[in-house]
């Protein structure tokens, strides 16, 4: 049985050398020797050859017209409404008198669900959202609760 010739000749580390030296990448130089490309990465290693790294160049962005993400939009939006002043009692009753079926909803109508579905009275609050949310201001403001509002009503 021949012997096998090592991967690594000589002449091929050269020639790996000469072409990394010329900025060559790494598939391309294994294309070059007749090896693969994790063979030179290795090889390129263990030689404890590196190519500097270059400095990232950050372009700005271009700025475009379109709107903020939803989720960033609806957040700014909740934050405003819970800056203003809320309502004394914890618990508000919002009175409405725009009440629609689920027919008559659409986007410029409030969510907001009135007494369980299936009831003969059931029907949705009806009244205009706040822009970017699906209820008006003070069903959002009873389903968009903060976190310290929550713990309180819970506890």
């Amino acid at each position: 049985m021949p012997a096998k010739e090592p991967t690594w000749t000589t002449e091929r580390i050269e020639i790996l050398k000469i072409h990394f030296s010329a900025g060559l990448s790494c598939r391309e130089i294994a294309n070059e020797i007749g090896v693969s490309r994790n063979a030179v990465i290795g090889k390129l290693s263990r030689l404890d050859l590196t190519r500097e790294k270059k400095p990232e160049i950050r372009r700005p962005r271009a700025k475009t017209n379109r709107p903020r993400s939803v989720p960033r939009l609806q957040y700014r939006i909740l934050r405003k409404l819970f800056a203003e002043a809320a309502p004394a009692e914890d618990v508000v009753t919002i009175h409405s008198e725009q009440h629609c079926s689920l027919l008559e909803l659409s986007e410029e109508r409030c969510r907001w669900p009135i007494n369980s579905p299936g009831e003969e009275d059931f029907c949705f609050c009806g009244d205009r959202p706040l822009e970017g949310l699906p209820y008006c201001a003070g069903h959002s403001r009873l389903a968009y609760q903060p976190a310290s509002r929550q713990r309180v009503a819970r506890g």
